[in-house]
């Protein structure tokens, strides 16, 4: 048996320290997150549910102990060791969708200690179209809607669609070595994009999805009847033709598609509030005056975009708050029993490490 506390934490471990509190303690329940940027998403996801009975601390695993990445969080913390006082948090990736293919897929579909975001990550969250308006409002102060991120988003997504199909299908059949979720997100790729000729990165998507789909389809010539009830199958899951940019990979759809967008509407509204300015000053001491106050009040697109909570009406979110108040509804809401000397039974263990 393994002397370091880290290679033995389970959710009876937690369990155990929960009961050495009194009868007025609140439960404790540690969840386990992938990685540092997911600590905010989960701890705004999981504070609704926390009362005067229980609540949840947001954890990375240690060095010490479990590794970083959902791969490594699901392998640590699977084999009776989450539950009622353990739980995981972790991006669903293309696992949902694949709806119990693999091991980590029927893991996180079926187990109700294993949180996930349906979704494919929390980027995805931060790109929500409906509240990007806001977050570039937030960025410049500047209301002036210059851009339809919504509309674009929805027509970009009808334009990979028949493609994302397709890629789900080929990991689902086992096949991602012909087609990976890096060759969907080259093709993909917007190119250049410009505010003023959106349109022309959207037939460039749709061009080159339309000739993959092409050549898929006359690689495997009797998928045609999989693709169409496959197709039934994921808008039933939540995966429509004008919301597909949900369940792209995140870091690509941030970084590829929506920072860059956001970035360059950012600099347009930004200019256009500073040259308001400067048409609006008495003279040259108000102009400085006025834009320092403006510059410091401005933010960074990036930074805006991580801190984005306007997906907290999405379907999807709304899905895993429903997946949260199953996963209470089986843990009892007793912290511990009456113990005159009860002391903290993690914390005195935590120095064997």
């Amino acid at each position: 048996m393994s002397r370091r506390l880290g290679e033995n934490l389970s959710s009876r471990y937690f369990e155990a320290a929960n009961k050495m509190k009194t009868k007025t303690a609140r439960k404790r329940i540690v969840a386990y997150v992938e990685s540092y940027d997911d600590v905010f998403f989960w701890r705004t996801a999981l504070s609704r549910f926390e009362d005067d009975k229980r609540y949840f601390e947001v954890m990375l695993p240690s060095r010490n102990s479990l590794k970083r990445g959902k791969k490594s969080v699901l392998m640590n913390l699977l084999s009776q060791r989450v539950g009622e006082c353990m739980i995981a948090c972790v991006d669903a990736d293309l696992d949902y969708l694949l709806q119990g293919v693999t091991v980590t897929s029927r893991e996180i579909n079926s187990n109700p200690y294993i949180l996930h975001t349906y979704v494919y990550a929390i980027e995805n969250y931060q790109c929500y179209a409906p509240s990007l308006h806001n977050v570039a409002v937030a960025v410049t102060l500047n209301d002036h809607r210059i851009f339809d991120f919504n509309e674009y988003l929805t027509l970009f997504s009808e334009a990979c669609h028949p493609l994302f199909v397709w890629l789900v299908y080929m990991y689902r059949i086992g096949h991602f070595g012909e087609f990976s979720l890096t060759d969907f997100g080259r093709i993909v790729e917007p190119g250049g994009f410009s505010i003023e000729h959106p349109e022309r990165s959207l037939q460039n998507v749709s061009r080159k999805a339309k000739g993959k789909v092409a050549q898929l389809r006359r690689r495997y010539p009797g998928a045609e009847k999989d693709i169409q009830a496959l197709t039934d199958e994921l808008r039933i899951l939540g995966v429509t033709a004008q919301n597909t940019y949900l369940y792209i990979q995140g870091h690509y759809l941030f970084d590829s598609v929506v920072a860059p967008i956001m970035s360059k509407v950012c600099n347009r509204l930004r200019t256009e509030r500073e040259n308001e300015i400067t048409q609006t000053s008495i003279h040259h001491l108000q102009r400085n005056n006025e834009m320092a106050c403006y510059e410091r009040s401005i933010e960074d697109s990036k930074a805006m975009l991580k801190k984005n909570l306007g997906y907290m009406l999405s379907a999807q979110f709304l899905q895993l708050q429903k997946d949260i108040e199953h996963l209470l509804n089986l843990i009892p809401e007793t912290a511990g029993k009456d113990n005159e000397h009860a002391h903290d039974f993690q914390s005195s263990h935590e120095h064997e490490e």
